[in-house]
């Protein structure tokens, strides 16, 4: 499974990139405004410069919601470096451009899903990657990482080659779950990949550890 960080922090970015462990970046206009980036050409330096740490996909969310201004945002940020991968919301029209963008060479996240069937049609469309919201999923009282399996098996079944990117994580837990349900990436904040590292197991043998090698000293 690919770990993509959800963020346009920088730093937080370098940190993931220099633990070996991050194929790529997931950002939107929230995580673009927490950062202080405003103004179009704020924007599109911003994500060139994540571009230029991260050797892998980015993805780059457009603003508008029909389907032309989806097109003329989603070419724009295409030109901006080859990782681009153009973030679309799951509506009538963005499913279209979705379809546009991959007649044109041009990948795709599709974003807000939150069922099988609005994956399928993501996937018939030709999106590169399809992004379900797992924790809001469980906000609403339902199973996200079990809507992951349903669709890892529908796209198994189907023979669709749309990746299967597990997003909304909250949680370490969530990420090893989304490992077992069969997803090909989970995007996250840093703190829950860095969360995978903690074991009061690991913590108790390193304290022992530490203490005998003192002894030989």
């Amino acid at each position: 499974m690919k770990f993509f960080i959800d963020t346009a922090n920088l730093d937080q970015i370098r940190e993931a990139h220099e633990m070996g462990i991050l194929d790529g970046v997931t950002t939107n206009p929230s995580l673009m405004a927490k950062e202080g980036i405003k103004g179009p050409n704020a924007v599109m330096k911003h994500y060139r410069d994540i571009c230029e740490i991260v050797d892998g996909p980015v993805s780059a969310e457009v603003i508008g919601t029909s389907f032309k201004d989806i097109i003329e945002e989603g070419k724009k940020l295409a030109e901006i470096h080859e990782n681009i991968v153009v973030k679309v919301p799951m509506i009538k029209d963005g499913i279209k451009a979705i379809k546009w963008f991959s007649d044109n060479d041009i990948p795709t996240n599709c974003t807000l899903v939150f069922s099988a069937g609005q994956a399928i049609l993501a996937a018939k469309a030709g999106a590169s990657f399809v992004s379900p919201f797992i924790g809001r999923i469980d906000d609403s009282n339902w199973d996200g990482v079990a809507l992951i399996e349903q669709i890892v098996r529908i796209y198994n079944t189907q023979g669709f080659a749309t990746e299967v990117l597990a997003a909304s994580i909250r949680t370490p837990l969530h990420i090893v779950r989304c490992a077992e349900a069969g997803a090909d990436v989970c995007t996250c904040p840093l703190s829950s990949i860095t969360g995978l590292l903690k074991h009061p197991l690991t913590d108790l043998g390193l304290a022992q550890f530490l203490k005998d090698a003192t002894g030989l000293q």
